[in-house]
């Protein structure tokens, strides 16, 4: 999305929130409190923190947090703490291990893999300097056979930090800004963004509830 177009599809943080109340629910197990969802849901949020980077780094927004580079070292991060004898996750219990866990987990499927697949995020920023997107389709035909179109080459591909732009409420165009520049802070774009942001609320208030008893 070069020049800094505005993309109707772009999953608000809210979506991003409900996914990664999924996520908790789901794989915190006896782990799930209030205080570890927070955890978690802190973890699906930051990427979308490279809003602001991106205001100082024109175009870094969907690049500098939403680099795989970054969950990956985080993961590599937690298994070496853990193969330690003094591990600071360990001495904690088994409690912490599994936050952690789930909360790069959350990072990397939450936080970046809806933007993945609305629009692209540069994925191995700042190693190899360039977006991409997967988005397409997968279905089994009688006649053609497996079919999908997920990958296309150079049709997933969505520029670099130079010729990119995603618009946001913050940061709605690169560069200096009209005074009548018009600020856009979504809540859910389409019918299966707003299905997940209902779902994922009720079914981590359930779970919070639950919890609680």
């Amino acid at each position: 999305m070069p020049g800094g177009a505005y993309c109707p599809a772009m999953p608000s943080t809210l979506v991003h929130l409900a996914l990664g109340g999924l996520i908790a629910a789901a794989l915190l197990e006896e782990a799930f409190d209030a205080r570890a969802l927070g955890v978690v849901l802190a973890a699906t949020a930051v990427p979308d923190l490279d809003t602001f980077v991106g205001i100082a780094l024109p175009g870094t927004h969907r690049a500098a947090l939403h680099t795989v580079l970054v969950p990956a070292i985080a993961a590599v991060a937690v298994a070496y703490d853990l193969r330690r004898e003094d591990s600071w996750l360990r001495a904690r219990g088994d409690r912490a291990v599994r936050v952690a866990w789930v909360a790069v987990a959350a990072y990397a499927l939450a936080g970046i893999g809806p933007d993945l697949f609305f629009n692209g995020v540069n994925v191995l920023y700042p190693i190899h300097d360039q977006f991409y997107e997967v988005n397409g389709k997968v279905l089994v035909s009688n006649q053609r056979g497996l079919v999908q179109t997920l990958w296309e080459g150079e049709a997933s591909t969505r520029g670099t930090t130079n010729t990119t732009h995603y618009s946001t409420g913050v940061d709605p165009v690169r560069g200096t800004e009209p005074e009548n520049v018009e600020r856009v802070f979504p809540v859910a774009r389409g019918g299966l963004q707003v299905l997940l942001l209902v779902t994922g609320t009720a079914v981590t208030g359930a779970r919070l509830w639950l919890a609680r008893r």
